[in-house]
């Protein structure tokens, strides 16, 4: 008897018990799900690194300049006109005799000039017509003189003695040589009283003994120079 009533003690126990834990299962909220983790945010990649800067293109340096232009080099002065030497004066030598054509003459000393001039015209026309050049400056040798004038021989080098006559007044023959004293006259025909004064007193001076005769060798010509423009080598043959 004991058992049983122990045992519906039990069990009304036991069904309050379960009542109850109904009850209190119902009040019960229902466990609450954890929410599932919160996705994290996706991870924003990192923005791009910036391009890196282009580096600005190096300055084109600019094109070698060509080296300034040397300074011209300095020029050399000019050479000083070569001094002119004096003219020989006096100055000793052999003449050489050369082939001339002739031409036989007199004059006095007021028509000097003009005796000679027109003797030398005569005879290089006569060159002229047979084609023959003159070898040389003209040529007057004086073979005597006295106080109021003189005779001389005009005379023009060639390279050879003409194969026909050139007129009865014009010969072919040869220019004087030997020894002889060389002086030159510049200037007109008319001063050269002046050089052959000089040339008198250096013989006296020298004590040096002259042939009979002189020699002018018109180093310009005479026909074309104008008369103060001469130039004149004057020999003096030596005995």
């Amino acid at each position: 008897m004991i058992r049983l009533v122990l045992c519906r003690r039990l069990g009304a126990a036991l069904a309050v018990s379960v009542a109850m834990a109904a009850t209190a299962w119902a009040q019960t909220p229902p466990a609450t799900t954890p929410a599932a983790p919160a996705t994290p945010p996706t991870a924003t990649a990192p923005a791009p690194a910036p391009p890196a800067a282009t580096p600005a293109p190096a300055e084109t340096p600019p094109a070698a300049q060509p080296p300034p232009a040397s300074p011209p080099a300095a020029q050399a002065p000019a050479a000083p006109p070569a001094v002119q030497t004096a003219d020989p004066f006096g100055e000793e030598l052999m003449l050489a005799g050369k082939t001339v054509v002739i031409m036989k003459g007199t004059a006095t000393w007021d028509t000097a000039f003009d005796t000679i001039t027109s003797t030398l015209k005569t005879l290089q026309g006569a060159l002229d017509k047979q084609s023959i050049k003159a070898a040389g400056p003209s040529l007057i040798v004086y073979t005597s003189t006295d106080d109021s004038g003189f005779v001389f021989q005009a005379e023009i080098p060639v390279a050879e003695a003409p194969k026909s006559s050139l007129g009865k007044d014009i010969s072919t023959g040869k220019s004087p040589e030997g020894k002889a004293l060389k002086f030159v006259h510049r200037g007109s025909y008319d001063n050269m009283d002046n050089t052959y004064e000089a040339i008198t007193n250096h013989l006296e001076e020298k004590r040096l003994e002259a042939k009979d005769s002189f020699i002018e060798e018109y180093m310009t010509d005479p026909l074309k120079t104008a008369e103060d423009k001469l130039v004149i080598n004057v020999y003096v043959p030596l005995k």
